[in-house]
Order: structure tokens, then sequence, then C-alpha cells
């Protein structure tokens, strides 16, 4: 006899928001003051610092909305996805998630060996 396969339950919509926002401050460097300078010579394609406040008045709004009982609805968290994904693109374009992440990793190594 087959065993049935356990049904994954889909997290409600609140909680889905939560777990993009949660990957966002994970991978994008919001609050890395490294990541909020211009680059040489006017060499950006698109402000990296705007685009991460951008991401970041749109996390805190739905942070506190959330906290306050709002539920988003499912075009608002596609947005909001669809938002973190052409920055991230724009990010990598520049060359700053690149350096956000060496300088992640290197942190990691110091905080290891320390």
């Amino acid at each position: 006899m087959e065993q049935p396969i356990p049904s994954v339950k889909k997290p409600d919509r609140a909680t889905a928001m939560l777990q993009i926002i949660a990957q966002v401050k994970d991978e994008l460097p919001l609050y890395e003051s490294d990541t909020f300078a211009c680059g040489p010579e006017g060499s950006c394609i698109g402000c990296p610092k705007k685009l991460l406040e951008l991401v970041d008045s749109e996390l805190s709004y739905w942070e506190s909305a959330i906290a306050n009982g709002r539920t988003p609805q499912f075009d608002e968290i596609r947005q909001f996805g669809k938002l973190c994904t052409n920055v991230k693109r724009g990010l990598v374009r520049n060359g700053v998630l690149e350096k956000y992440q060496q300088l992640k990793a290197q942190a990691l190594t110091t905080d290891e060996a320390g």
C-alpha cells in the first residue's frame, strides 16, 4: 500500500509576506553603509541607494501594516516580490550585491576565527 503524501499547508497571506520580508532582509544589503555610497564617476546603472531606500520603505510599511492587523492581498504580495526581484537585479548589475556577499563572508570568517 502506498503511504499518503503528507499535505504541506501553505502559509496565510500575512505569513507569506513576512517570509518574503525575512528573505529580503537576509539577501539585500539594506542597512550596510558601504552600499549607500555612490559609484565612481557616475558608473551606476540605477542608483543602488535609492533602490534600497525604496525596498526599505515598502518593507517597513508592510511590517507595520501586518503588525496592525492588515492582511496583504495576493497582488500586493506579488508586487512587493517583483519590486525586490527588480532591485536585486539592479544591485547585481552595479556589483553591489557581490560586494555585500563578500563583506558578509568576511564577517562570518572573522566571527568563526575569533
